[in-house]
């Protein structure tokens, strides 16, 4: 017998579909001939709590830190045993083993630590699909190979996985001890990710708290030309008093200039014109789903994340969500239009997008080569009745749909303006966008653009009709909200300044992954770190003495770079995760060396963050509750949550 064990039922539903002779099922497992197709449920196993390793450790004590396991262990989930058995009974009778995770790092760890685990001793096929199309599958098993080349990967990924659990259960026990010290009786957790995201939300409310506006000018002018009228704005050159943006820190040559500019004439001086040509925003990732749902339809990252689930799980209206792809396999693109004529059903606002689809054009979306374990998020077809969903799920499932339908629209063509304009020995600047071809615009916005400038010729004449000088001030950045926060981890880059490490985080996925980043937020407020004010993120009083207490390093993005460059190097290179993981425990010691309970007493006294919400404080204080020393710190990941495939909080 073959057995082929898939990383989730819906790709052994898929395997199995594609298998000839029928899908008759037992329990935990599909039969198509001589193959058996059996699933995990994301990682079946987890790794073992401190005190599997040596009782002692189910009391936290700094002086038993860090913790090193000699010999790594990993233990069944709770809610994993009985397919953990099923996959046990399973392997008893198979001749060989087909590994069918999701063609990714950690797709490969999670089910071959099932088949070691198990003690599996005989080969090993791996069989990659990205595409759950019955044909793509079908070509995925015609071409299986050795399971072994595949070993670089699954050690980068189990490196990843015993770092990340050295880092948090060591920091998390440190923290939590020196706040007992300091007088906060609950846990304080720490993590390679969730901490530099609540990083980002402290220094962001910093920069929101500290910020001083500063006061600046601008002097308008109406202009009659040839063909028309517009607005020209000033522009001070030298000699005047400048911010480093250009703006006008005096109001009083603005107000000398505006009193003499009343009829005076001038001319166009410069003009420039641009034609371009925007092509249709790419389908969905999960990540770019979440900001676009949070701003639109203000929903939380975590309620998209759910209300895609269902749409994929119970409805089946959609393909496989928490994907961080934003491109469709090329095969799908000559069944588009049946796919698109399902999806749309009888909803309107779909039929009159699906009405103006021009299914010969083929967008850029269609490229195998950017396709990866997953491809974007895309309706399957199947007939929708959006009358039965709910309003959420049906929002959600427009946004998947239109972004598809967009691919088969012209692209928006617009003419940008730019006119400079000579009056009184000062010059003057106008900027004007005129719409040649909507294209694919009329999805995504129905409000009507600034109006274009007027037709103009260069060296044309102008008369100023009226002007006045407007007061203004800077403003500060604005609170982070769940869509700038999903964005901000999505493009972490930005946030640091080390051009060689801001390379690495292009390159790699940022912050988290698509299948954790709402879990990262929810996290977060479920602890107390950050509470909601509104649409708004803000770091509690909690979190901001959290980040205050600790290293600096501890709370920025720059060590996920640095992980990421030593395991591309172990996943694509060969190299061994020995060092990666020595560097680790040294870097370790000196992170515990800076646990100091009056460093944390002096930031939970000056901590400035909101007050916790009533779901924090419930939180919280249950935690203070429980005595830091009697946490057996094991039964969970490190700080507290259980952590689904991929999450390094």
């Amino acid at each position: 017998m073959r057995l082929i064990i898939a990383e989730k039922p819906s790709l052994a539903r898929a395997i199995a579909e594609a298998l000839p002779a029928g899908v008759p099922g037992q329990d935990g497992a599909l039969m198509a001939g001589d193959s058996v197709v059996t699933w995990c449920l994301g990682h079946l196993l987890e790794q073992a709590p401190p005190d599997a390793y040596d009782p002692s450790h189910k009391a936290w004590r700094l002086d038993t830190l860090p913790i090193l396991p000699d010999r790594w262990k990993l233990v069944p989930r709770a809610k994993a045993r009985a397919q953990l058995a099923v996959i046990r009974g399973l392997l008893k009778r198979a001749d060989t083993v087909v590994h069918a995770g999701d063609p990714d790092r950690e797709g490969q760890l999670l089910v071959q630590e099932v088949i070691e685990h198990l003690g599996w001793q005989g080969p090993v096929a791996r069989l990659l699909v990205s595409d759950l199309n019955a044909p793509a599958v079908k070509r995925a098993l015609s071409r299986l190979e050795d399971n072994a080349r595949y070993a670089p990967l699954y050690r980068a990924a189990q490196a990843r996985a015993r770092a990340d659990w050295l880092y948090g259960i060591n920091l998390t026990r440190a923290w939590t001890l020196v706040g007992r010290q300091a007088g906060h009786d609950g846990v304080l957790s720490v993590g390679r990710v969730q901490t530099p995201v609540l990083g980002l939300v402290v220094r962001r409310d910093a920069e929101i708290r500290d910020f001083e506006p500063r006061p600046f000018f601008v002097l308008w002018a109406d202009l009659v030309v040839a063909r028309g009228r517009l607005r020209a704005w000033w522009v001070p050159g030298e000699g005047h008093s400048l911010d480093d943006q250009g703006r006008l820190l005096e109001r009083a040559p603005a107000e000398a200039l505006g009193g003499r500019l009343a009829g005076a004439e001038g001319r166009l001086a410069r003009l420039e014109t641009r034609d371009r040509r925007q092509a249709a925003p790419l389908p969905y990732s999960l990540s770019a789903l979440q900001v676009d749902a949070a701003r639109r339809h203000g929903l939380s990252a975590k309620a998209v994340l759910d209300i895609c689930q269902r749409l994929y799980e119970r409805h089946q209206l959609i393909t496989y969500p928490r994907s961080d792809c934003r491109y469709l396999p090329e095969e799908h693109w000559a069944g588009a239009r049946r796919t698109l004529e399902g999806a749309c059903g009888e909803d309107a606002t779909l039929r009159g997008w699906l009405a103006g689809a021009d299914f010969a054009k083929r967008s850029k979306a269609w490229n195998d080569k950017k396709v990866g374990a997953h491809h974007a998020l895309a309706p399957t077809g199947k007939r929708a009745d959006l009358s039965r969903l709910s309003r959420q799920e049906a929002d959600v499932f427009r946004l998947i749909t239109r972004n598809v339908l967009a691919q088969f629209y012209p692209p928006l063509s617009t003419r940008e303006v730019k006119a400079e304009f000579a009056i009184a020995g000062e010059v003057f600047r106008a900027r004007g966008q005129e719409v040649l071809e909507a294209g694919w615009k009329p999805l995504f916005t129905t409000r009507d653009e600034a109006p274009p400038l007027p037709p103009l010729t260069e060296g044309e004449p102008c008369r100023v009709e009226e002007a006045g000088v407007e007061d203004r001030e800077t403003r500060p950045p604005e609170p982070f909200t769940d869509a700038s926060l999903i964005k901000a981890m999505m493009n972490i880059a930005r946030y640091v300044e080390d051009p060689a490490i801001r390379r690495t985080l292009r390159d790699s996925d940022g912050l988290g992954t698509e299948a954790t980043r709402a879990g990262i937020l929810e996290t977060l407020l479920e602890r107390g770190y950050l509470a909601r004010e509104g649409k708004a993120l803000r770091a509690t009083r909690l979190g901001d003495a959290l980040i205050a207490s600790l290293p600096e390093a501890v709370g920025r993005p720059e060590r996920t770079a640095l992980w990421e460059q030593r395991l591309s190097a172990i996943a694509e290179d060969g190299d061994a995760p020995a060092p990666f993981l020595d560097a680790l425990v040294e870097d370790l010691r000196g992170l515990l060396g800076h646990a100091d309970a009056e460093r944390m007493r002096r930031a939970l006294a000056g901590a400035r963050g909101v007050e916790v919400p009533s779901r924090g404080r419930k939180a919280g204080g249950k935690a203070r509750r429980q005595s830091a020393g009697r946490r057996t710190g094991g039964k969970t990941s490190p700080g507290g949550a259980r952590r689904k495939r991929g999450s390094s909080s």
